[in-house]
């Protein structure tokens, strides 16, 4: 009945019944305290189940189910129609790997998404193959000696070094808790979590004139607590946020650590301010959500007087660190780069992006953000024309952002950054670090290209891109050694973020209310960074950008245009990308004005 009067992206996957709506006390729905939906199979998909037949069927529908968080999967289940995407498709790989012992590229799972078909390759490439070729991640034999940096914690090493007690590399979380709080069973919780992780642990030293990991077993604990009550009541709210500003832009000192820092900042018995950061070398998105996640685990647990109830990690960062070194060099490494330098070869030095302002001859990094949302309609016509395309939702913004982009510039050759968990391996998925690679992307448009074939393009780009992805950002620039150029980021100028990393499940005790609370954006790593998050009621798209290049109305220009482009390329894939509108109805009849002089 649905689905004769409404269109297909509008049709609930779920419908959970509930006896009442819970309310907040100003008694508006508490959308936080809606039960999660259970994946319950439609009558539909119950008449068109066929079971996994084979060993190998089965182990893999497990694995979906798993990763997907659903029960029930069929032979005939495909991956992305099941709720997938490019960062849980990275999951399934590396649970494969685990379980078959081989090493499945991603592109498999694209061309191949139903349990039975994957099975098939799986079989397939057991026979062919055999094993992996990737060396195993396993702990370190001896923590007695100081394992290396990582490619990408070197890099940040070597920035600090450049330009010492920075807040650049900064990573701050600020909450809001409401209720009864125990201060010190909270602090129990942050000392626990940091005991667990290495990385939280680790400052960075010099020996034999190189950089190396020292792992303190009883390190400082930079756990501080601020009561603002003698301040007016009407004074603390200001003076609390005034506070999360000062921490956010404390830097850190690398060689003596500690590396991360947690204050709690008293407004009355029943609110208080929590502020948490971390030097972007041993954390990162991830990795703040874990961190959210234990340390809640720890209160919880603490309050109620119990132990710890989490088992032991069984690795810790500084042994992915010594594997990626041992691992990414020699024919490995280079197997790796001859994509890269085949995919960048001859790729444009920069994108030139029309700036307000005149270029500085040193790159600067102050920013600031615009926040714009987009409806969920939206955002379910791009999932429907990446299904239909073989393709994911970030594929299908991606392209529409290049596209932008080109018709920005003039220029037909349009490369983006984009952020990757780096989490290849399962066992990495539990543990606190700087994981995090950034891919560089790169679009060639032709004059009468449609979208749908610059979709199909970036598609074949993207999944180059994930399947060598093990060689970090930093080592690609020091193998290919772009031209250097002091006012720019090297290889690429603008980023693109979809931020679909497994968010922490907070579950506080009763009474107990946890709030996010915004911190200020002054800077920029790069020109024009787009991040995008779908979210329950809208998809929050974010532009940070260069202050000292763009003013904000240029780039709140940008995101509209972006947004009918958008429109415009999901409800006609075929049309060719030079024609679609960039311009609302609106904005094009107040130009028009503008132009013949009636404005």
């Amino acid at each position: 009945g649905v689905k004769r009067k409404l269109p297909g992206y509008m049709v609930p996957s779920w419908v959970v019944v509930l006896e009442a709506l819970p309310l907040t006390p100003n008694g508006k729905v508490d959308r936080r305290a809606l039960p999660e939906p259970e994946a319950q199979p439609s009558a539909e998909s119950l008449r068109n189940h066929v079971p996994p037949r084979t060993a190998t069927e089965l182990r893999v529908a497990e694995l979906f189910e798993r990763v997907l968080g659903i029960e029930r999967v069929g032979a005939n289940g495909s991956f992305f129609e099941l709720g997938g995407h490019s960062l849980l498709a990275t999951q399934l790989v590396s649970r494969v790997r685990q379980a078959f012992e081989i090493e499945l590229p991603l592109r498999e799972l694209f061309t191949s998404p139903t349990v039975a078909a994957l099975s098939e390759r799986i079989e397939r490439a057991a026979r062919v193959r055999g094993k992996t070729h990737v060396p195993a991640l396993q702990p370190r034999v001896s923590r007695v000696a100081s394992p290396p940096l990582s490619f990408a914690q070197q890099r940040l090493w070597f920035l600090e070094r450049l330009s010492p007690g920075t807040a650049f590399y900064n990573l701050p979380i600020a909450v809001d808790l409401l209720g009864p709080l125990d201060a010190v069973a909270l602090r129990r919780a942050f000392e626990a979590v940091v005991l667990r992780h290495e990385a939280l642990r680790t400052t960075f030293q010099v020996e034999n004139g190189q950089p190396v990991q020292h792992i303190e077993s009883a390190p400082g604990i930079a756990f501080s607590v601020r009561n603002l009550e003698s301040h007016p009541t009407s004074e603390r709210e200001a003076a609390a946020q005034d506070c999360v500003e000062r921490e956010a832009q404390l830097p850190f000192d690398l060689e003596h650590g500690p590396l991360i820092r947690m204050t709690l900042l008293r407004l009355s018995e029943q609110v208080h301010v929590l502020v948490l950061v971390t030097h972007h070398i041993v954390s990162d998105g991830w990795s703040n959500e874990i961190f959210v996640r234990e340390l809640t685990a720890f209160y919880e647990a603490f309050v109620d007087g119990h132990a710890s109830p989490l088992p032991a990690l069984s690795l810790q960062y500084a042994d992915f660190s010594t594997w990626q070194r041992d691992w990414l060099q020699g024919e490995p490494l280079e197997a790796q780069l001859a994509h890269w330098r085949q995919q960048l070869k001859g790729a444009p030095r920069a994108l030139e992006l029309p700036t307000d302002r005149p270029r500085p001859a040193a790159q600067t990094f102050r920013g600031a953000n615009i926040h714009v949302a987009w409806p969920k309609s939206l955002w379910r016509e791009m999932e429907g024309l990446g299904r239909r395309e073989g393709a994911t939702v970030f594929m299908v913004l991606l392209a529409a952002y290049q596209a932008l982009l080109s018709r920005y510039t003039g220029q037909r050759d349009v490369s983006v950054g984009s952020p990757i968990a780096g989490r290849t391996h399962a066992e990495t998925e539990g543990v606190i670090g700087f994981f995090v690679n950034t891919l560089v992307l790169r679009a060639r448009l032709s004059r009468d290209m449609t979208f749908r074939e610059l979709l199909a393009q970036v598609r074949e780009v993207t999944l180059g891109a994930y399947a060598h992805q093990d060689v970090p950002f930093e080592k690609l620039v020091e193998e290919l050694q772009p031209e250097r150029d002091l006012s720019r980021s090297p290889l690429f100028q603008v980023s693109l973020t979809l931020q679909n990393t497994p968010a922490a499940q907070v579950h506080l005790r009763q009474g107990l209310r946890i709030q996010g609370r915004a911190t200020s954006e002054h800077t920029s790593k790069f020109e024009m960074s787009l991040l995008v998050e779908e979210l329950p009621e809208r998809v929050a798209v974010v532009a940070n950008y260069n202050s000292d290049l763009f003013d904000a109305e240029t780039v709140e220009g940008l995101l509209g245009h972006l947004r009918v482009l958008v429109e415009a390329a999901v409800a006609r894939p075929e049309e060719k990308v030079r024609e679609l509108p960039l311009m609302g109805e609106e904005e094009r009849r107040r130009v028009v004005e503008e132009w013949s002089g009636k404005r």
